[in-house]
């Protein structure tokens, strides 16, 4: 089995990306979509992912915005990964993978249970995140219906997520990786860089 792809979002001061990326995160993300306590703009991300490494993703996170806005923030922060987090068309995110950048849908898990097992097929071949209804809230979600019937591709798990209970989920959900934004902060948008390291900790030790 891989091992598991740990993303660490809503990053947004050097202490806290030099933490995760100590720890041995996959990826780190960066907040780009207006309205969230994490958002930073495109010179902030750029100067942060300077710091990290070849080999780890730095992931930026966009939510119903046009293509050629994502597109144009994602170039000047110099992202590897874009990933979208509302309600845009695989159309976008194959027009980011010709644009050269890796990309992650996430849906509520709502809408990928409404997904028409056409629709599912399709994103069976992408990488996708399967969050709670209210991204970045810290709830976890009711995963029977995920769990009976698991994408079957490369999948994230999101929502809820901490130090305390992502080594059970991870166990029991068995999926490819795992996302945490609100799990690992001291206070709405403000990482605890213990806690980053706690919660990659507890998810390898699941693997």
């Amino acid at each position: 089995m891989p091992q598991l792809y740990i993303k660490i979002c809503g990053l947004s001061t050097p202490e806290s990306v030099a933490a995760a990326v100590a720890a041995g995160a996959d990826a780190v993300g960066f907040v780009f979509a207006p309205g969230s306590p994490r958002t930073v703009d495109a010179e902030l991300a750029a100067s942060l992912g300077q710091a990290v490494p070849a080999d780890v993703e730095t992931v930026g996170v966009f939510r119903n915005q046009p293509l050629a806005e994502v597109m144009d923030i994602a170039t000047s922060a110099a992202v590897s990964t874009v990933q979208l987090h509302g309600d845009e068309p695989l159309a976008d995110i194959r027009a980011l993978r010709d644009a050269g950048f890796k990309t992650l849908r996430a849906f509520s898990v709502d809408a990928f249970e409404a997904l028409p097992e056409a629709e599912r097929l399709l994103w069976d071949a992408e990488r996708i995140l399967i969050d709670a209804v209210e991204p970045g809230a810290g709830v976890t979600f009711d995963a029977t219906n995920v769990l009976a019937e698991p994408p079957a591709g490369m999948w994230l798990l999101a929502g809820g997520l901490n130090p305390g209970n992502v080594a059970g989920l991870v166990k029991t959900l068995n999926p490819s990786g795992v996302d945490v934004s609100s799990g690992v902060e001291s206070s709405r948008g403000v990482k605890d860089n213990g806690l980053i390291a706690d919660f990659i900790r507890a998810a390898r030790s699941a693997e």
